[in-house]
């Protein structure tokens, strides 16, 4: 396939991501039901933006320790086969301590991003954005879990999801050897410098990883690394994707790979000066070609 424009809109841009990523993670920091004024806050900066982009934003409410939480989505309907779906879903909380620029910043930004990369478009399939709460301890692998409250309710509802995507950490980059590490046996004859974005399947899903990396290099030059492997490797189903396994759907993780590369991962350090936001925006840009590819492919 070719390298196409997805459409005529600008593409994303490095400035916009930073913004986004300084908002969250520098303006409101921290964000958790511990302090549910910030979390409250980046639910609100995430309403905003996508409504200021002429999205209409649905809202999935519930409480955690007392707290009210919000999942958050928009949808661009599938102008043949609306009913099914490709979701691409961030969590927007972070962990107790850090303000959380990386994880997962990065991910609300490129997915508000998508949102007005996106706009107008009309692929046959649905595609929907979603900004998840409560992916990080306590609420990881429990009924709490944002994700999981969606993923709970689109199984009830025999939602038609046939790809999901969760953008875990997209902002951290080197071009320094041995600067990427692994988790045990999948490493070898893989890049050693974290200059690449990574794609994380569980072995079901692995014919979408292959889809999913077909449509992302039709659409970009950035380099990109596919595994499908166990998902009891240490950091592979560790975020939302998670929650659509367990609910027997197709899913996985875009991922700088966290801690395997970024050495501020869940630490005050987390802080928005440190992204790499071009290659941020490059990511972010072939990932909305890949999400109209998706969208129009025959067989997902």
């Amino acid at each position: 396939m070719s390298k196409v424009a997805v459409d005529s809109r600008a593409p994303v841009s490095a400035e916009a991501l930073e913004r986004h990523v300084r908002a969250l993670a520098g303006e409101i920091g921290e964000r958790n039901v511990w302090r549910p004024k910030a979390l409250d806050a980046a639910r609100g900066y995430i309403r905003e933006q996508w409504r200021d982009q002429g999205h209409a934003v649905e809202t999935q409410g519930y409480a955690a320790y007392g707290v009210p939480c919000s999942n958050l989505w928009i949808t661009l309907e599938g102008a043949s086969r609306p009913d099914e779906i490709v979701l691409m879903g961030a969590h927007y909380d972070t962990v107790s301590g850090s303000p959380g620029a990386d994880d997962n910043a990065s991910g609300v930004a490129a997915l508000l991003e998508l949102g007005r990369r996106c706009m107008g478009a009309r692929p046959q399939r649905t595609i929907r954005l979603a900004a998840f709460v409560n992916e990080e301890p306590p609420f990881f692998f429990v009924g709490k879990m944002g994700s999981a409250v969606y993923a709970r309710a689109a199984k009830r509802r025999g939602d038609d999801i046939r790809a999901m995507f969760s953008l875990e950490m997209l902002g951290c980059y080197s071009d320094a050897p041995g600067s990427q590490a692994y988790p045990p046996f999948i490493g070898r004859g893989r890049p050693d410098r974290g200059d690449f974005i990574g794609f994380v399947a569980n072995l079901r899903s692995r014919r979408l990883l292959a889809r999913a990396l077909a449509a992302f290099r039709a659409s970009t030059d950035f380099p990109a690394e596919g595994v499908a492997t166990f998902g009891w490797l240490p950091g592979i189903h560790w975020s939302d994707h998670l929650s659509f396994w367990r609910r027997g759907y197709r899913a996985l993780m875009v991922t700088d790979t966290a801690f395997f590369r970024n050495p501020h991962y869940h630490s005050p350090r987390d802080t928005p000066e440190k992204l790499d936001y071009p290659r941020m925006a490059a990511v972010a840009e072939g990932l909305a070609g890949m999400l109209l590819r998706l969208g129009d492919e025959e067989g997902l």
